[in-house]
């Protein structure tokens, strides 16, 4: 018999408008949240009905072991172990293969016991509990002491970060919690590396598949798209950059032609091999690299070579597009290269331009200050994104362009905050305040993203200052318990 949820088989929602249909996914976000905690919670209880020994107690014989039931480890270190072929039986409950059944178990275990803050903050609604799974099942290689770093990695403003960035936080923890186990697997994966190809297709071509390590991908991308570059002009117009590059990717396979095109930047048919030898005498190699510019993000600490010793941590850095590694493992990827180091930009300075284009400099001071979308739960982390106004620019007004008034935007979010209806005020460079075209407000800063009040969000975006303050010392009080009184309205 099917369970009476208490639900209609079709609910008819026409009679909700457009800002009651958002309240009601609102209420259905709480629903499955609470559903989803309860769920992890029915996992554990499981667990804790199937933790006794069956092959101990009374009338129970010792013998050699036939496949009999039998306590196994799901979890981490310090978790309790589970009768193994109980986990058949939640499977059919649930409607899911076995394996599926060991794994929620496994993570409930762990979050419960080795991971209490992202237990609570799953049970408190705060979390979605497939985020907290996946912390789990990235730490559950940690030791009972060294897992506590990553349950203390839990930040207090949950809401506003999001999954891809906590996510990554909880692989550096890992990282830097045991460093050993980590050059372990890298070692293993290494031994994992492959070129191989697919089969023809009726079009005579083929799929090269590679697994090589991130930096040697890096360069190898660089260069196709260099010689792409360079190949371009003897193309028809209209060539995509996709056919070109797949051309340039041919001519790795011929590096003798390819020097000549990378030292004459245009192929000449008339070259022979001997004219190969008198071309690279005296040559310095460096001209022929591709130019890779690697952001890494390192703190002091990492740098000094000295990460936190007393607590046994490790340094760990943060390579753009790669997510983060340890320390030691960047010479591996400089050690082919010429490296530039570039002067630490000051964030503290304004910079502004008269022109509509953002040049290099300001993009550079934009993203290094907002490295994701800057739309409402954005969470592309990269720098291909769009650099929005977040007035709309109007010619013949100066220095519109800069870090007063500019966002990196998705493209479909960018589209969205031109033509569907939002509206966005900077409040100071790298947090804004946003409202949906239904009246939803939100701010986005470097945490993430943070759900207003319409009273805190209209104060925001309100041309009254004194509004502007008030909704300003509100959300200070929601954070921290202090609110700041500006000082011109202290004054007035």
């Amino acid at each position: 018999m099917e369970p009476d949820l208490g639900l209609a088989d079709h609910e008819d929602f026409t009679y909700l408008d457009a800002s009651a249909t958002l309240a009601a996914v609102e209420d259905s976000l709480v629903v499955r949240r609470r559903a989803e905690a309860r769920d992890l919670a029915l996992a554990a209880h499981w667990a804790d009905l199937h933790a006794t020994d069956p092959q101990q107690g009374p009338g129970v014989r010792r013998r050699e072991w036939r496949g009999e039931d039998r306590l196994i480890d799901l979890g981490g270190e310090g978790t309790p172990p589970v009768q193994e072929l109980c986990l058949a039986e939640l499977a059919t409950s649930r409607r899911v293969h076995p394996h599926s059944a060991r794994r929620v178990v496994a993570d409930a275990l762990d979050l419960r016991h080795r991971l209490p803050s992202w237990w609570r903050a799953v049970h408190d609604l705060r979390l979605e509990a497939w985020i907290a799974r996946k912390a789990a099942a990235l730490s559950r290689s940690l030791d009972y002491h060294a897992v506590a770093v990553v349950d203390a990695a839990l930040p207090e403003g949950l809401a506003e970060v999001s999954p891809a960035r906590l996510l990554e936080v909880v692989r550096a923890k890992v990282i830097a919690a045991d460093p050993a186990a980590h050059q372990a697997k890298l070692d293993e994966e290494k031994r994992r590396r492959y070129v191989s190809l697919s089969q023809t297709d009726e079009f005579g071509l083929r799929h090269v598949i590679a697994r090589v390590r991130a930096g040697d991908a890096a360069w190898i991308d660089a260069m196709v798209d260099r010689v792409a570059d360079l190949l371009a002009p003897t193309f028809p117009a209209g060539t995509t950059k996709d056919e070109l590059r797949s051309e340039a990717f041919g001519w790795l396979a011929r590096p003798a032609e390819l020097l000549q095109l990378l030292l004459d930047g245009v192929p000449d048919p008339d070259f022979e091999q001997a004219d190969l030898a008198a071309a690279f005498r005296g040559l310095d190699p460096a001209r022929l690299r591709p130019q890779v510019v690697l952001y890494l993000h390192l703190h002091q600490a990492a740098i000094n070579g000295k990460g936190c010793v007393e607590c046994g941590i490790a340094a760990v850095a943060r390579v753009e597009d790669i997510g983060p590694l340890l320390a030691s493992e960047v010479p591996e990827w400089l050690g082919h290269t010429n490296v530039t180091v570039k002067p630490v930009i000051d964030l503290a300075d304004q910079h502004a331009v008269d022109a509509y284009e953002h040049p290099d400099s300001v993009a550079e001071r934009i993203h290094l200050r907002c490295p994701a979308d800057c739309f409402p739960y954005g969470n592309q982390v990269t720098r291909d994104l769009d650099l929005d106004h977040v007035e709309p620019f109007v010619p013949g007004t100066p220095g519109q362009t800069g870090d007063h008034n500019s966002q990196p935007l998705s493209r479909t979010a960018h589209r969205a905050k031109t033509f569907a209806g939002y509206t966005v005020r900077q409040l100071r460079p790298g947090e804004y305040v946003w409202r949906t075209p239904n009246g939803r407000y939100t701010r986005v800063n470097h945490h993430g993203t943070t759900a207003l009040t319409e009273q805190v969000g209209s104060g925001l975006l309100s041309d009254d200052p004194l509004d502007q303050a008030i909704a300003q010392m509100t959300l200070d009080l929601q954070a921290t318990g202090r609110a700041r009184v500006p000082r011109d309205l202290v004054s007035s």
